[in-house]
């Protein structure tokens, strides 16, 4: 799965065009699944989607002062979903399901203003405030769906338009209006609230009509699944009832929740809450990824520990960084370049968890503060690509070639790892993976099977040099960098080698006579 967007993507309405553009590029290298951004009109134009107006506008409506999303138009959206389905690839919808933002008007309602750190516990005694809950989507109309949001549909908001220099979060007061009494943390007492105006999931008007949304987006697009949002912050049983509503027509589906913690027995308690109706991504491996990252030394060995694709690999999907963790982002978790080739290869080519690459790093991350006329240009190039993460393309394609079948652990040592994969009658090449963060160069003996014997093997990525550029398309060429030659393993008559490694490095070996190593001359 590929994480089609990063934070800083530029606001220039282009980048379903982009992706179309990359698609034939990504399929060929090993990418089945496009993660799309949160496609929903935003509540201003270069609005990522987390700011959720409107469900029902994919880039269609003049809303909000646009009629494309950031991301870019309908139109464009659906081209690419077709061009997606052609060529056999997923697409899956990020949905932002816990609120909406930019409210066409103010209502008056009833709310306490709660202990910020404790939202069971009211400061206040109901008094009236104004609050930002009307939603009438006048430019849609009731095309879709007919349903117009007030103050009932919601049971939180953050800002009283009657006192606009108190900074507090409001519980909106009524008869049977409550926090969510099933989010799956205690965190803060209940963090059913996270931002702006918090649906209400035990409204009827407001489940029936995201269930008719899940329902109708499905109608629009080609989609194979979804990315829940935010889900430790609304109601779990209405979580299993979305999926249970969508599964009767969209069996297959894929589903993904965003549970964000790093104490992995919280998401597996979530996971169990949900009856594991869905996968969930290993924030514990991320952050552990990039504790590894930046400490000297660290033992390789433990990588995996309090891991949650390690107590539930069938349900992980997992990342090195997402669009939260990027650099300047509120969950920010810091992987140094240097690292990143370790932990794609420890999260692509293992057989454990559904691997989700992350577009930032394929690509290069844009600038936090873009020139002003970056949005506008119809010229957008790619920005720079560390060096370190030029052999990303290469990982990919390895895991789609060569990692299938059995795998044999070499996790003895502390700064330097392996592990085998064998094959299968499909895929019957084998691998092996090492890598070494250590300060000096090293070899791991590693066994690979008899049958294997006087094969020569070499690392698949030492013949991967790309641009800096960040392009679409463009030839990788074999390394010549001060006449560097490429190292032959050979495997001796038991099946054994010693596989050589640089500092702070990782090598993919693989016989040189395998089907497909001619394809290592291609990159994005």
């Amino acid at each position: 799965m590929l994480e089609a967007f990063e934070w800083y993507t530029p606001p220039d309405g282009r980048h379903y065009q982009r992706l179309q553009s990359a698609l034939s590029d990504l399929k060929e290298i090993g990418i089945d699944n496009l993660l799309l951004p949160p496609g929903c009109k935003a509540m201003h134009p270069s609005g990522n989607g987390y700011d959720i107006y409107d469900l029902y506008d994919l880039g269609e409506f003049d809303q909000k002062g646009s009629v494309a999303t950031k991301w870019g138009s309908k139109q464009d959206l659906l081209s690419l979903g077709q061009a997606a389905e052609e060529l056999g690839m997923g697409v899956y919808w990020d949905a932002v399901l816990n609120h909406k933002a930019g409210a066409d008007r103010k209502e008056k309602c009833l709310a306490v203003t709660v202990d910020p750190k404790d939202r069971n516990i009211d400061l206040t005694k109901p008094e009236e405030i104004e609050a930002w809950v009307g939603f009438d989507f006048p430019s849609r109309g009731e095309a879709y769906s007919k349903v117009k949001y007030g103050w009932q549909h919601f049971n939180g908001t953050d800002f009283n338009d009657l006192d606009k220099t108190k900074t507090a979060i409001y519980k909106i007061f009524a008869p049977g209006k409550d926090w969510a009494r099933d989010v799956c943390t205690s965190e803060n007492g209940n963090y059913d609230y996270l931002m702006f105006a918090n649906l209400d999931h035990s409204n009827p008007e407001v489940r029936d009509d995201i269930l008719n949304w899940a329902e109708w987006i499905g109608g629009q697009l080609p989609l194979k699944g979804m990315r829940l949002d935010a889900v430790k912050h609304y109601s779990a049983e209405f979580q299993k009832t979305l999926v249970d509503h969508v599964r009767q027509s969209q069996e297959e589906w894929f589903f993904v929740s965003e549970y964000w913690s790093g104490d992995v027995l919280e998401i597996q308690d979530y996971l169990k809450r949900v009856d594991y109706k869905v996968h969930a991504f290993d924030a514990p491996l991320c952050q552990r990824l990039s504790a590894v990252s930046q400490t000297r030394g660290a033992d390789l060995r433990l990588v995996f520990e309090k891991t949650l694709v390690k107590f539930e690999p069938e349900h992980a999907v997992t990342f090195v960084m997402n669009h939260d963790t990027q650099p300047h982002q509120a969950l920010e978790a810091p992987i140094s370049n240097s690292f990143k080739p370790l932990a794609y290869a420890l999260i692509l080519l293992r057989k454990d968890g559904y691997p989700c690459i992350f577009y930032g790093d394929l690509y290069g991350i844009c600038s936090s503060n873009p020139p002003k006329e970056t949005g506008k240009s119809k010229n957008f190039r790619h920005p720079h690509v560390p060096k370190e993460l030029r052999t990303l393309p290469a990982t990919i394609l390895a895991r789609k070639l060569y990692a299938y079948g059995e795998q044999q652990d070499y996790f003895s040592s502390r700064n330097c790892i392996g592990f085998v994969r064998y094959g299968n009658a499909r895929h019957p090449w084998g691998m092996v993976c090492v890598m070494n963060n250590g300060l000096t160069p090293t070899k791991l003996r590693m066994f690979v099977g008899k049958r294997h014997a006087g094969e020569r093997w070499s690392d698949v990525l030492d013949l991967t040099h790309a641009s800096d550029e960040g392009d679409l398309k463009g030839k990788c060429e074999p390394k010549t960098e001060k006449g560097k030659k490429k190292r032959i393993v050979r495997i001796n008559a038991k099946g054994y080698a010693d596989f050589p490694v640089a500092s702070m490095s990782v090598g993919v070996w693989v016989n040189e006579a395998a089907e497909g190593r001619d394809r290592f001359g291609m990159c994005l």
